[in-house]
């Protein structure tokens, strides 16, 4: 199996590390009955963009207070839907958070999500806060496919983008991470293996779930093993 080493994981959040899909369905449901549009539509060319962005678009709101107010009552929604931990997640974060040090903290969460949800996401889930923070949509200008997200996080954590890997499930991600400068993991937890190809989004690997990486500290660095055969 192939391995890579790198200084630090940028992890996208949903449909990475966790899956809110029902609750997410069901706001772009309530939503897309309100503001008259195809709910189902919406979801699927949503996935991995900022929600500033896509409840815009779909439901046309120009006026900022409002697009906020909104966004909290749709994240309200998904949280009430009941995301869940995604199969391999806890195991690949022990795994590095076992030599994680001040200095070389491994990995941070780099989320279209915002600062409101992230955290209430990542507590429902079980999931441990990185100790370095995260980056959400309000703390960019340009969400994903931009690179800018991956670079904040990069930033974040004090490591050159090009000494990083993301790993991510979206094809709009997966192109953020690309245009970083970072190595890409795509992980075929939301979109088929097909699907990520025909995307364009041309990762480094391809895999499962998180099931199929492994890390371990080795002089200051993440080695990762990565078993990309097909399943």
């Amino acid at each position: 199996m192939p391995t890579l080493t790198v200084d630090a994981i940028l992890f996208d959040m949903d449909g990475t590390l966790i899956d809110s899909t029902p609750g997410v369905l069901i706001a772009w449901d309530i939503f897309g009955k309100q503001y008259g549009f195809d709910g189902l539509a919406a979801s699927e060319s949503a996935h991995g963009r900022r929600l500033a962005d896509t409840l815009g678009e779909w439901c046309k709101i120009t006026d900022p207070k409002l697009l906020a107010d909104e966004i909290v009552r749709f994240e309200e929604d998904v949280i009430h839907g009941g995301p869940i931990v995604l199969p391999g997640t806890l195991s690949l974060l022990e795994q590095i958070n076992e030599g994680a040090t001040e200095e070389h903290p491994g990995w941070t969460i780099v989320t279209s999500a915002t600062n409101v949800y992230t955290p209430k996401a990542l507590s429902r889930c079980g999931v441990p806060v990185p100790a370095s923070g995260y980056v959400t949509s309000d703390d960019v200008e340009r969400g994903k496919p931009h690179p800018d997200p991956y670079l904040a996080g990069a930033k974040k954590i004090g490591v050159d983008p090009a000494r990083c890997l993301v790993i991510e499930d979206a094809p709009s991600g997966l192109k953020a991470g690309r245009a970083a400068g970072a190595k890409v993991i795509a992980l075929c937890t939301s979109h088929t293996r097909d699907a990520i190809v025909a995307s364009g989004a041309d990762p480094d690997f391809i895999v499962e779930d998180l099931r199929r990486v492994s890390a371990r500290w080795v002089e200051g660095r993440l080695e990762l093993t990565i078993d990309d055969s097909l399943w």
